[in-house]
């Protein structure tokens, strides 16, 4: 294993070196928060794939082509078309907004009221999802070097919270494009072959296992639409997600290299499977299905070839932990904080970047809620019901009044507000009746937002007309930040962020 770990301690020295030239480049909040709105196609589509694609995709991505075969895809190719319909239909007007955040956007569309509860709900869903990324890639420390659970959070906690704290979004976004590469090359081009390879084929699959198992809807009808529901919607409104769409230098890109980063989420998704299928026919009687990307990778890959492996799985871990991180440290900062502190978010405008003051402060709360993750990781047992909590209150809590404010210009602030808490309320009530991991709970939630926010909307007066002109204008790219402003010379946005 010396060559494996060479090549896992490699990777992690390279993660860290991006966080050091990331922070030289992170000057203003715009840098430090969304890399100064200046990705490209190629960039943005390596770094949007890599952030959705994280340890449930791959190593529980085979986990479920394991368990069910190729219907085993269905978890990570809604998370693909979560990101398709993103891309599609909302991220280039998303993108023109300017803000940092998804509260400021339902500021602006609802008139400034909304932002806090907002804000709470989707801090809450950021950290869950740090949570469970740094559980899982504590996990492979854990089987990689030996080392107890405690040892192996902190470890794996401190490089990502490292790199994350020095530069911000530019240390992610170069931390996920190798990340990116990483795992193009190891998962697709060559875990995947060989392990249909070993298996013998697709002829020996179909021969020794079970017609089911190449059945399209083998996993179930209704565990298909719950995943539409939780990760195709939740891939809409989570920050984590629409951080990244904030980083696209034009609405073309974030149009065009999202629609890329979704396409190649459908592939992974059935690459995942077919992977799992082939370890089902070498490995029929493992005692858990998330077993089998570990025991493949462990069992058949030549060395090198398995560090490289277990460094791409490592990879979409850590890009999925600290892309959450960013996320849920913005909002800490930028919607909680700084409005308990009385200090008015600007309505999400875009000004304000000063150079020193702002980037020191996000740093010091990506820092502060790194520890938070930390320790919670460390005292967290159940990271399948925590993380089914936070997208539960995430999707059942803001998906009607975000998607209602994008789409249907008779929302109003007390109808996004009631659906918030009636959505909320509702998922904790019926996980609290029902269980936690079932499926009524997102379904009697997502009903109950979606009837008040409509109801609610229509029985109070509508949106004051000047905040609607000016929610059209940003829409349209033509309020707030002037997008023709010119770049300082050394290169850095300027301090507008644009």
């Amino acid at each position: 294993m010396a060559v494996d770990y060479a090549v896992i301690v490699v990777y992690l020295a390279g993660m860290l070196a991006m966080g050091w030239w990331g922070m030289r480049r992170a000057k203003s909040k715009a840098e430090f928060l969304v890399a100064g709105r200046r990705l490209g196609p190629g960039m943005y589509s390596g770094t949007m794939a890599a952030i959705v694609l994280g340890g449930a995709s791959t190593i529980g991505g085979v986990g479920l082509g394991y368990q069910y075969g190729l219907s085993g895809a269905w978890m990570v190719f809604t998370i693909g078309l979560g990101l398709l319909a993103l891309s599609v239909f909302f991220s280039a007007r998303i993108a023109r907004l300017k803000v940092y955040t998804v509260s400021e956007m339902l500021d602006l569309r609802y008139g400034g009221r909304a932002g806090i509860i907002s804000g709470v709900v989707m801090w809450a869903y950021t950290l869950m999802l740090a949570v469970t990324s740094t559980i899982a890639y504590a996990t492979i420390f854990d089987v990689l070097f030996d080392v107890n659970r405690t040892v192996a959070i902190v470890l794996g906690g401190v490089i990502v919270v490292a790199y994350s704290t020095l530069g911000g979004m530019w240390s992610i976004t170069l931390t996920d494009m190798v990340q990116f590469v990483v795992k193009t090359i190891g998962v697709l081009l060559l875990l995947l072959p060989i392990a249909v390879v070993k298996a013998g084929g697709f002829s020996e699959m179909k021969a020794q296992l079970p017609t089911e198992y190449f059945d399209p809807l083998g996993i179930g009808g209704e565990t298909i639409f719950t995943y539409v529901l939780i990760y195709t919607f939740g891939m809409l409104i989570g920050q984590d997600i629409w951080q990244r769409v904030f980083t696209a230098r034009s609405d073309t890109t974030a149009r065009w290299g999202g629609t890329v980063a979704g396409t190649y989420c459908l592939v992974y998704a059935i690459a995942g499977a077919v992977i799992g299928t082939a370890a089902k026919v070498m490995y029929p009687n493992l005692a858990s299905a998330d077993a089998a990307f570990a025991t493949i990778v462990k069992d058949e890959l030549p060395v090198g070839v398995r560090g490289l492996v277990l460094a791409a799985a490592l990879a979409a871990v850590m890009s999925t932990s600290s892309g959450a991180l960013i996320a849920c440290a913005t909002v800490a900062n930028n919607d909680i904080w700084s409005r308990l502190r009385g200090v008015v978010g600007r309505g999400g405008s875009g000004a304000g970047d000063e150079p020193h003051d702002e980037v020191k402060g996000n740093r010091a709360f990506i820092l502060i809620m790194g520890i938070a993750v930390i320790l919670i990781s460390i005292a967290l047992n159940d990271v399948v019901e925590a993380l089914t909590v936070a997208y539960n209150l995430l999707v059942g809590g803001l998906l009607v009044p975000i998607i209602g404010g994008l789409l249907w210009r008779r929302g109003t602030a007390a109808g996004a507000l009631s659906a918030v808490a009636v959505g909320g309320f509702a998922v904790i009530g019926l996980m609290w009746h029902y269980g936690i991991l079932a499926n009524q709970p997102i379904y009697y939630g997502l009903l109950a937002s979606l009837a008040v926010y409509v109801v609610v909307s229509l029985a109070t007066p509508p949106t004051d007309a000047d905040v609607l002109a000016a929610w059209r204008e940003r829409l349209a790219g033509r309020g707030g930040p002037d997008p023709t402003a010119p770049a300082h010379p050394s290169g850095a946005s300027s301090p507008s962020g644009v």
